[in-house]
């Protein structure tokens, strides 16, 4: 019998996309001067093209290398209070496999944020003794693009070598030089978890894990059990995960957020399900055992009660004041606070202790911006990017947190509804099969379709390197903040795809007299894009031009009836003029007079390069 091959246009095992353009996704890039990523696996699983991506940015003009306070974090005012107290911040990515109302494939979108406290300059964990403590939990981009280690249990592990194993995660196999989002704990439930065996994995043979079982590190779309970071391969595939995404054993000690949901995209008649299944205010079980290691195989109620263990209810929370010692204190906050949920409550039902919990708002739900399969560029929307509009979150402790933004992309093809097959449909032909063969002909000569069963159905996501959410001062009471960033990287379309060129987020801004506009981007010494400019540089700066569509920039002098009107609440003393030239020049000349005082982290530009080709950096004005 003769076998052909028969390719078809249709979202099977392409290598497909997600990429966030702002806030800058990382696609697992660090700082590689290399046109591809140095590490897939270094942070979480994308499965998105190597080339995609955006460095983290720089502080100064020269490459950050192995000092991570020389990185550029991207820094954020948080919302207020009161629902006039937005901090806006406009989200643009790009989706190659078509979403929204495309009749070809199912389409969601997740947007989800992870926080903890920033803590201060000795919080960074150096490798000395008494930072020890926080290398497992303290989110940060690292400054070498290696994995971080990990040790895993062995079958019928004794209490001790848990303990000897975890001991040996937390402080050898961790080192502060590498990146970490979720944490080792996180992924250590994951790696004892028993998979759900409810879920469609159609013909794929997932195998065992080293406990003895398969676990929730294998799924459909991971077999082998792949570590990536310490994201868990189940969570990451499914939405709404059925178990509770709490970070630490200890929320109190370092605050670190759960996921928090903050958006789904997808069909809006599903909203209403999406919102009341948010862990946001909807609590989770998990089973929790009463050894060392408080975790273990079970994912009901039933088994975990033949485990041994107790089936213990936990609640989310964006954050635990623990300034309010009671629950009048505890009201006073919630008084004051019209966005979140602050309750006097229990995090967990197996414990006595009442703490007063923030838990964020309910997720945004909405119809999916409509994109073409095979395009990875603008949807319907005219001609914008895929878009949506974020009020960052607040935070009624007034503590400076650090945070990592996430998209996921989930994709299924038409064969089968992705909202129905479970297990029952596993395993059979009538559904959907790997490499399966068909008689176009008729003629007994069947072609065989090159179909991955793996990737039928597929999740596909990018994360932002981690950024900071400032306290609001007491000038921004009351007031909507706009965040006007960058976009992309040097070079022409052709030289950053899958990134995209320069160009300001939102394109278009109206705000009222009453509110601010903070105005900050980033960039990164070891980008590898061509374009003009000194070599490896990443830059960008602000002018008034002398109309729309034109090449020419307005002078300092032409534009000073802008400028005017303008003020900086983080360098008060500056004048108009001094603004307006540390703007255009991205901070090379901070004033009017003295161009010698710079700060060293805005001192940036090259004198022998266009005023075009500016250093980019945080420009703290509002």
């Amino acid at each position: 019998m003769m076998r052909f091959v028969l390719l078809f246009v249709v979202i099977t095992s392409v290598l497909a996309d997600i990429y966030m353009h702002n806030p800058r996704g990382s696609n697992n890039r660090l700082n590689e001067k290399t046109q591809n990523r140095a590490n897939a696996n270094r942070l979480f699983d994308s499965q998105n093209n190597e080339k995609g991506g955006y460095n983290t940015g720089d502080r100064l003009d020269k490459a950050a290398g192995t000092n991570p306070r020389l990185q550029y974090s991207m820094q954020y005012y948080g919302s207020g209070g009161g629902d006039d107290e937005t901090s806006d911040l406009v989200m643009e990515w790009t989706n190659q496999h078509g979403c929204g109302d495309n009749p070809v494939n199912h389409c969601e979108l997740v947007v989800q944020y992870m926080c903890m406290d920033n803590g201060t300059d000795d919080t960074y964990p150096q490798g000395k003794p008494a930072n020890k403590a926080s290398r497992p939990v303290y989110m940060r981009d690292g400054t070498v693009t290696q994995t971080q280690g990990y040790t895993g249990p062995a079958n019928n592990e004794s209490p001790a070598d848990y303990e000897k194993r975890m001991k040996s995660n937390r402080e050898t196999q961790i080192t502060d030089d590498r990146g970490l989002h979720e944490t080792v704990w996180w992924y250590d439930q994951c790696k004892y978890r028993e998979a759900n065996g409810g879920l469609f994995t159609a013909d794929q043979k997932l195998k065992k894990d080293v406990v003895g079982y398969i676990s929730a590190t294998r799924t459909r779309q991971n077999p082998n059990g792949q570590r990536r970071g310490f994201e868990c391969p189940e969570e990451r595939d499914y939405y709404p995960y059925w178990l509770p995404t709490l970070q630490a054993e200890n929320s109190t000690e370092s605050q670190r957020t759960p996921w928090i949901d903050l958006a789904w995209l997808g069909d809006e008649a599903k909203c209403d399900f999406i919102q009341q299944n948010s862990f946001n205010q909807k609590s989770r079980f998990r089973c929790v055992l009463s050894g060392t290691r408080t975790y273990g195989k079970s994912i009901n109620e039933i088994d975990c009660g033949k485990e041994g263990g107790k089936w213990v209810e936990f609640n989310s929370f964006l954050e635990i004041i623990m300034e309010a010692k009671s629950e009048s204190a505890c009201k006073d906050y919630a008084k004051n606070d019209d966005r979140n949920n602050i309750a006097w409550m229990k995090l967990r039902n197996d414990s006595d202790l009442y703490r007063c919990v923030v838990q964020a708002p309910l997720p945004q739900c909405k119809q999916a911006p409509t994109t073409r399969i095979n395009h990875l560029g603008n949807s319907e929307i005219g001609t914008e990017a895929s878009k949506l509009h974020l009020a960052l979150p607040h935070f009624p402790s007034k503590r400076v947190k650090r945070c990592v933004l996430r998209i996921r992309y989930n994709i299924t093809t038409m064969d089968y509804n992705p909202h129905i097959t479970d297990s029952r449909f596993n395993n059979k032909k009538d559904v959907i099969e790997n490499d399966p063969e068909v008689d176009v002909l008729g003629n007994g000569e069947p072609m065989e379709l090159a179909l991955n069963t793996a990737q039928t159905g597929r999740t596909f996501q990018d994360r932002s390197h981690v950024f900071v959410i400032l306290p609001r001062t007491e000038f921004m009471s009351s007031r909507r903040i706009h965040n006007l960033n960058v976009r992309g990287k040097r070079g022409n379309i052709v030289q950053v795809y899958p990134a995209v060129e320069y160009d300001f987020v939102p394109n278009n801004l109206t705000f009222g007299e009453e509110d601010l506009v903070h105005i900050q981007w980033t960039g990164s010494n070891t980008h590898n894009g061509d374009g003009e400019g000194t070599e490896g540089t990443d830059r960008s700066n602000f002018l008034l031009m002398k109309h729309s569509g034109v090449n020419y920039p307005k002078t300092i002098n032409e534009s000073m009836g802008f400028w005017e009107g303008i003020q900086s609440l983080n360098h008060p003393d500056a004048l108009p003029r001094d603004i307006a030239i540390g703007l255009a020049t991205a901070g090379f000349y901070c004033g009017s007079t003295n161009f010698s005082t710079c700060p060293n982290e805005y001192s940036m530009l090259n004198k022998k390069e266009k005023s075009t080709d500016c250093d980019s950096a945080l420009i703290p004005l509002l």
